[in-house]
């Protein structure tokens, strides 16, 4: 007897570009992750571009974090050395638990499209209040290899052996 696929479950994700330079118009980062989002069947629960300000950045994610309707935030920008670049010290005092593993396969994979300066990037992900927070570098490329390379298979909840997807609704398929 063949086990039934599972129907996939869309989840509501957020996005966020940190920017000091760009305008929502310019931004094609989040324009790009905007449209994976749908195109994969999930909705896109909220958009903004913001600078590049430590509290206001937490102002928001924290915000997306306690709405229950919002499973996920994808960030993008904010990752770098540059001295505005605060996304990391921004979100990670907000994570009930780090997800090591994504910012360690974010520079594997990344590698093949920039080499070593892959090691400048500063990705990472978080959960918190079962809301998963994954932080990617603010390039168009950076976002295709984070969406394709990592965030596209384990926001499905039909990828094995696991995903994040149960995390994000618990018992509760309606989180």
């Amino acid at each position: 007897m063949t086990k039934k696929p599972a129907e996939f479950i869309p989840l509501n994700i957020a996005v966020l570009t940190v920017s000091d330079t760009r305008s929502l118009e310019e931004d094609s980062s989040g324009n790009y992750l905007a449209e994976q989002i749908t195109q994969a069947g999930h909705h896109l629960a909220e958009r903004k571009l913001i600078t590049d300000d430590i509290y206001h950045i937490r102002a928001v994610v924290s915000d997306w974090i306690a709405n229950p309707d919002i499973h996920a935030i994808i960030t993008t920008g904010g990752t770098g050395f540059y001295i505005r670049d605060s996304i990391p010290e921004a979100v990670s005092v907000l994570f009930d638990k780090h997800i090591a593993g994504f910012g360690e396969m974010f520079r594997l994979i990344s590698k093949d499209d920039i080499g070593m300066a892959t090691m400048q990037s500063r990705a990472i992900a978080g959960m918190a209040n079962a809301t998963g927070i994954f932080c990617l570098p603010g390039s168009t490329g950076a976002c295709r290899c984070g969406w394709e390379g990592i965030l596209k298979q384990q926001l499905d909840n039909r990828t094995r052996p696991c995903n994040f997807v149960a995390h994000f609704l618990g018992n509760n398929p309606t989180h």
